[in-house]
This record gives structure tokens, sequence and C-alpha cells, in this order.
């Protein structure tokens, strides 16, 4: 037997420093409203497809513009959340990223399914999905809490 913690170990005492939440919950609001000022101005070019794609097809096509909003969020998070530094535009400019508490890395099913049960979340519960992170360990919220992340400062 050597004296060498095990990784679940290190993970865990990782997990307890309290600079890793410092501030985290104020960046995640202003990471949001980043996020969705920049998939607002995605959605114009993608817009401008759909309603070209509609004359093309004699109004058939304007009917992707029911989805045109959820698809654009999902695609976005699906990409950065999901991708290589595990946190969207508007996370990487607040300093945060999200993390799984296995230590395994953020995939974009993941990613998506985060996003959805946020905004599921946000309809049946508002505001209490938002306001358990005041009471919740390392300022989680609820579908943090259901899928086993958490949002840490990346420096």
């Amino acid at each position: 037997m050597t004296d060498r913690p095990l990784d679940g170990e290190i993970l865990d005492r990782r997990q307890d420093d309290g600079r890793l939440y410092h501030g985290v919950r104020t960046r995640r609001i202003f990471a949001f409203c980043i996020d969705y000022l920049l998939i607002a101005l995605m959605m114009i070019p993608v817009a401008i497809v759909v309603a070209l794609l509609g004359i093309m097809t004699l109004g058939l096509g304007w009917l992707l513009f029911g989805i045109l909003a959820p698809m654009t969020a999902l695609l976005y998070v699906a990409m950065t959340l999901g991708g290589r530094n595990q946190a969207t535009l508007g996370m990487q400019f607040m300093d945060i990223r999200l993390a799984r508490l296995d230590g395994g890395r953020v995939d974009s099913l993941l990613a998506i399914v985060h996003t959805v049960l946020f905004w599921a979340g946000n309809a049946v519960l508002t505001p209490l999905i938002l306001l358990a992170s005041l009471v919740l360990d390392h300022k989680r919220t609820v579908h943090d809490l259901l899928l086993g992340t958490v949002v840490v400062r990346s420096s």
C-alpha cells in the first residue's frame, strides 16, 4: 500500500476549495445574459436563411420559424458547453466552466440536457430552481444537482 491518495480523494479535496466557487452565482447570471445576446445575434442570419427558404418553398419553409430560437440555442450550447472548454462564450468571458462531479468531461449530450432541464425547471418551478443556489452546496442549481455537475471558476 502506498500513502498516495486516490484520484477520487484528490477530486474531493479540490472541490472543497472555496476559491473555485467565489462569485460563481453572479458570474453565471452575467454569462447567461451574454450568451443569450449572442444567440439573438446568431438568429439573425439563420432567420434570413429560413425566410429565403420559405420563399423558395412557397411558404412551407416558414414553418421553421417556430423552432428557430430553440434549435439555435441548443446548437450553440452543444458546440460550446459540450466542447473543449466546457463553457459557453459567455461563461468563458466570465471565467467559469461546467464540471462534472465525477471528474469526467461534459459532452454535447450532457450540455443539451443541462440546458433543457434549466428551461423546463424554470417553466415549472420559477423561481425556485434559481433560489436553490442560495441553499445548495457550491452554489449549485436544481439542474446541476440532478445531473451531478457544478459550475466552477476556470482560473
